[in-house]
């Protein structure tokens, strides 16, 4: 996974702020992995791995469920899901050019739905965006 510098993902749409501690996983090993060998204690609310390409993810392997934005190549959530369980495939979706994995009950707490367009950048918190 690579990052470059501390990276943000901020719902634009609502003002709010996702996780303050954004990786990416965008060669073909970080993005087959994800998050597998990952704990729950260390994938807190505040982080999340956002998988450059990807249209579908799955969560085997896994030992915690995820909250999921498949966003589309203009950032605009096209489909989400809450609370995937472990050792289950999430649905493809055609129209994503990415997916971001949040811990869950990220999507609840910050009301994201789908339309919304999510900012992914340098984590200098924006002006009046709710942390």
């Amino acid at each position: 996974m690579s990052t470059v510098g501390p990276i943000a993902a901020v719902n634009r749409t609502r003002r709010v702020l996702l996780a303050q501690n954004v990786k990416i996983a965008n060669t073909h090993w970080t993005r087959l992995r994800g998050l597998m060998g990952t704990t729950q204690s260390t994938f807190h609310p505040g982080q999340a791995l956002w998988i450059v390409p990807c249209r579908g993810i799955h969560t085997i392997a896994m030992r915690f469920p995820l909250d999921l934005l498949y966003l589309d190549r203009y950032s605009r959530v096209v489909h989400l899901e809450e609370d995937v369980k472990p050792w289950r495939f999430a649905a493809i979706k055609l129209r994503a050019a990415s997916v971001l994995e949040l811990p869950p009950g990220t999507i609840q707490r910050s009301g994201t739905g789908v339309g919304d367009k999510i900012e992914i950048a340098t984590a200098n918190q924006p002006e009046g965006i709710a942390a």
